[in-house]
Formats: C-alpha cells, sequence, structure tokens
C-alpha cells in the first residue's frame, strides 16, 4: 500500500485508510481521515518531519507517522 510518505512535494491524494493503533487522537481529530484529500506542502532537508495539507489544515508530522496513512495507488 502506498503512504503519505511515499508522496512527493506537491503530490496530492485521497486517504484511504489509516492505522489508528499508530497515529495520535490528535491527528485523527485535525481531519486525518479516509475519504479527506492531503497534499504534501513541504517536507524537511533531512526528510522528517513532513509539512502535509488536510482538508485545509496545516500540519507537520514525523515521517514514521506518515507511513500509516494510506492513500490511493495514483
Amino acid at each position: 500500500m502506498k503512504s503519505v510518505a511515499d508522496l512527493k512535494r506537491g503530490q496530492k491524494s485521497i486517504i484511504t485508510e489509516i492505522s489508528t493503533d499508530h497515529l495520535p487522537l490528535k491527528l485523527l481529530e485535525m481531519g486525518c481521515l479516509p475519504g479527506n484529500t492531503v497534499e504534501v506542502v513541504e517536507i524537511a532537508q533531512v526528510k522528517d518531519p513532513i509539512y502535509l495539507n488536510i482538508n485545509d489544515t496545516f500540519l507537520a508530522i514525523r515521517l514514521e507517522t506518515a507511513k500509516y496513512i494510506f492513500v490511493d495507488k495514483d
């Protein structure tokens, strides 16, 4: 499965599945849910963290966390 960690800067996709065992509740409350659009806005030079836009909510998450947010296989 493709995850947010696999997306490049500027790419958008639809969240298809999440691993609730590995994601903080705060991310779910901020809209990190299946069916929502996610865009990679920026990636740090050392690849961690990554800056996302999920349904007009901007947040930075660790690369390890991004591996548990699965997206369409565009």
